[in-house]
């Protein structure tokens, strides 16, 4: 009120809808007698919202009706009015007591083959349902070591009623069932690189960790860069092939340092490798004239370039503009097929700091589900700034060579992506863990994530 009076604007938030919150009202009523405007902005209850996410319908076609009760200051006269019901009975509850509200329900006339779920840290990614009866709740939860515990104090949202459609959770628990639910997964990338990958594998289910292993800094001596894109307007060129994001990047800051636009690049053929690497062209305004149409690399450009013709080709020189490691093969491959080659050091790139301890502990101990490597370079340097990832850790690779090179560091390749890219090596990451998951269903097995496997691992109950 302080704040308000003094002329800023305050939001007050609460857990789920202010309607049901307990100081909403009050809060409202003191502004309204104040004079202070406010406004409400409704939210979706925990009471609703976590039984969509766990796979409960409320409601079914004969619509019944929905009762929601906080178990933790229901009266006797609430639990028998809907202990005397047929309709859903939504329960808030604790981990440790949700047993005991289940008692109540038996008690004031619920039988107690009656289907009960129970979903703890709902919504999040540590979130977990238990399908049980009213009768079978509390041997279930402790069958699953989950109780006792010390997390026992957890609210848990506990939906019961046979229109509830718990016994059909198998097949509606669509966020529980993601191929890398709860999955850590360590994203070992330039910082500006890892928003797309990152995006992805939470759509999986999975926790990326952004570690960055790879700093892109300006050439040591920019006066060849200079020289290069002066060139490109000037008309030396015939082609400029970019094989990487950080390419485009460099080209095009150097551009809007000149005041020049995509406009400079006409009369000049455009070459492209992968997919990032063409969308960020696309954001420039250039659609490239050829992106290999096999393997995305350099050896697939090669495949697809075509020879110089000093008939058809009025100028034989390729701008290549390129890391400062990158390898010799596309300008061999260039010279080989008769065209002349500026290869030009666009960019550098550099090992990046080491991250937190905490961080390299995690990689260390295991604490991590998953690593993703794009490239030989972020093998090396998250190595070399974090130490090697543990042996339960799933390794990923985006292509052989990267594939090679971790191994080379004893670590074991587990997965591989189809082809070079970084949404196919998510795509491919998400597929082994569908197969984890069903090989673990096939067996009888519980669901688990790879860092669960190492010894001495504390399994977190709530994930």
């Amino acid at each position: 009120m302080e704040a308000a009076r003094g002329g800023k604007r305050v939001v007050r938030a609460v857990s789920g809808d202010p309607g049901l919150d307990t100081y909403a009202a009050e809060e409202m009523l003191a502004c309204a007698a104040a004079g202070v405007p406010f406004e409400v902005v409704p939210g979706v209850a925990a009471a609703v919202g976590v039984p969509a996410y766990a796979g409960v319908p409320l409601r079914d076609a004969q619509g019944a009706d929905v009762r929601f009760v906080d178990g933790r200051t229901a009266s006797d006269r609430c639990w028998t009015e809907v202990g005397a019901s047929d309709g859903t009975v939504v329960v808030s509850s604790t981990l440790d007591s949700v047993a005991a509200a289940a008692g109540e329900l038996v008690a004031a006339g619920r039988k107690p083959d009656t289907p009960m779920t129970v979903t703890i840290a709902g919504t999040t990614t540590r979130q977990r349902t238990w399908s049980a009866t009213l009768g079978t709740i509390a041997q279930t939860l402790k069958q699953a070591k989950v109780l006792p515990s010390p997390d026992g104090g957890r609210p848990v949202i506990a939906v019961v009623g046979e229109r509830s459609a718990a016994a059909q959770r198998e097949q509606l628990s669509w966020f529980e069932s993601k191929p890398l639910f709860g999955w850590k997964v360590l994203v070992p990338r330039t910082k500006e690189q890892a928003a797309s990958l990152s995006d992805q594998l939470r759509s999986y289910g999975a926790v990326p960790h952004e570690v960055p292993t790879i700093a892109v800094e300006p050439p040591r001596t920019p006066q060849q860069m200079e020289r290069a894109v002066k060139g490109l307007v000037t008309g030396r060129y015939e082609w400029i092939a970019f094989t990487s994001v950080n390419a485009v990047k460099a080209v095009r800051e150097k551009f809007e340092e000149y005041g020049l636009d995509a406009r400079a690049f006409a009369g000049i053929k455009v070459a492209a490798v992968g997919e990032q690497t063409t969308k960020a062209l696309v954001a420039f305004g250039v659609k490239p004239d050829l992106v290999p149409s096999g393997e995305q690399s350099a050896a697939g450009l090669l495949e697809d370039w075509p020879p110089y013709d000093p008939v058809f080709d009025p100028i034989d020189r390729v701008f290549l503009p390129r890391a400062d490691i990158a390898t010799e093969t596309l300008v061999a491959g260039l010279i080989d097929l008769g065209w002349e080659v500026d290869d030009v050091t666009a960019y550098r790139t550099v090992r990046a700091s080491p991250p937190p301890a905490e961080t390299r502990e995690a990689i260390k101990g295991g604490g991590f589900d998953a690593v993703l490597f794009t490239s030989s370079s972020t093998v090396r340097n998250l190595v070399g700034i974090a130490g090697k990832p543990h042996n339960v850790t799933v390794i990923a690779c985006i292509g052989p060579a990267t594939a090679k090179t971790a191994e080379e560091h004893g670590l074991r390749v587990d997965v591989m992506a189809p082809e070079p890219s970084v949404l196919k090596l998510a795509e491919a990451l998400a597929d082994f863990g569908l197969r984890r998951r069903a090989a673990a269903a096939e067996a009888g097995d519980p669901v688990t994530r790879p860092s669960e496997r190492r010894p001495g691992a504390r399994r977190r109950r709530t994930t």
